[in-house]
């Protein structure tokens, strides 16, 4: 799953971008730093913008252990980067499709959970999942939704409660969807009440056909675009990630958010150990100090994203946990699924999926 970052810190990477000339292929090929003793090292590799860097001052203070810290941008870098070898981090966070990849591919360790403490503090509704049965090898770290927001100047809530809703001819021209194979072609797998990871090739045939339907009510198929449409008022509905969506409602009151009656995906970025890991101890000390309920809450309040431990929360303002968009109600997530990894058949299969129902729009990620 993409972890969004807020739109701020958004414009500071792409400005990055432009200066450096960096891309994902310089961030796999991006070597460590060098350090005199690596039993005191700990190897990172991270999302942009993921972690507060008071907390990695903190961790080195508290154990001793020097922070290499290393980022990327997508799954795919960071799959690349540990499949190359080259590199041995000791702490990655894949989003759940790929802890389920990677651990097919043999590439992650098995937790040892005689030497992780406080995974009780972790919410209950994302643990033991089928992409890591158990948590055998990996532990929520953030999560998240995925429903529309919309501004309240246009439309109601009421036309907007259920996925199937989006066909109706008063959104004609006023959607924006997410690009990408899954995101896109979500909003048609719930409206016909399918599972997110439906491998049925007729279903797959009537997602086709249910998204090519709802064509004259696209107006784009855009990724980080949609948050400036709706700040400036110049879009008016988008199926978006709840982090996104707060970022907007920050910036435009008018704004909502809200998860459709048949629920919507979550996802969760993780903490995973990788099996060429040089200094797993120092990975589990790096992994009880996130979980630790304070450390937690300090991380949740810098990032700006839900925090999965429990314990965390009563150290975070009320304006942050009583917030329904970072923090839904158990009652919203009941019909919430997660992507799972799908067989290479499959996963080629919605990528055509997705490229012919773009071309059949007649959109390929602009805006009308």
């Amino acid at each position: 799953m993409k972890k969004i970052i807020p739109f701020l810190s958004m414009m500071i990477v792409i400005m990055a971008v432009l200066v450096l000339g960096q891309n994902w292929l310089a961030q796999i090929n991006k070597p460590p730093i060098k350090a005199a003793n690596t039993n005191q090292v700990l190897n990172i590799y991270n999302w942009g913008d993921y972690i507060d860097p008071a907390l990695l001052a903190k961790f080195t203070k508290e154990t001793g252990y020097q922070v290499n810290y290393d980022t990327f941008d997508s799954n795919q870098a960071l799959e690349t980067k540990v499949k190359q070898g080259g590199t041995h981090y000791d702490v990655i966070f894949p989003s759940e499709y790929l802890v389920s990849k990677m651990t097919q591919e043999g590439l992650l360790a098995k937790l040892d959970y005689s030497k992780i403490h406080g995974v009780d503090n972790l919410a209950k509704h994302l643990l033991n999942q089928k992409y890591d049965p158990h948590n055998e090898h990996s532990l929520p770290y953030f999560w998240g939704t995925t429903g529309i927001m919309y501004n309240d100047q246009v439309f109601h809530a009421s036309q907007l409660n259920a996925w199937g809703k989006l066909w109706n001819p008063e959104f004609k021209d006023q959607l924006l969807l997410i690009d990408g194979p899954r995101e896109m072609l979500q909003p048609a797998i719930q409206a016909l009440g399918y599972s997110l990871n439906t491998e049925n090739q007729a279903q797959i045939k009537q997602i086709f056909n249910k998204f090519v339907a709802l064509g004259p009510n696209i107006r784009g198929i855009v990724t980080d675009e949609k948050k400036q449409l709706l700040i400036n008022g110049d879009a008016n509905v988008a199926v978006t990630y709840n982090g996104d969506a707060q970022v907007v409602i920050d910036a435009n009151p008018h704004v909502k958010f809200l998860i459709p009656k048949e629920g919507g995906p979550i996802w969760t970025d993780n903490m995973a150990i990788p099996k060429n890991s040089n200094n797993k101890k120092a990975a589990y000390a790096f992994i009880n100090f996130m979980l630790n309920p304070k450390n937690a809450a300090q991380n949740a309040e810098y990032v700006a994203y839900s925090s999965p431990n429990q314990a965390a929360l009563k150290y975070l303002p009320k304006s942050i946990t009583q917030n329904s968009v970072l923090y839904p109600a158990a009652s919203q997530l009941k019909h919430a699924q997660h992507y799972n990894n799908q067989p290479l058949r499959y996963f080629n299969e919605y990528n055509e999926v997705y490229l012919e129902a773009k071309t059949k729009v007649s959109l390929s990620g602009g805006l009308k």
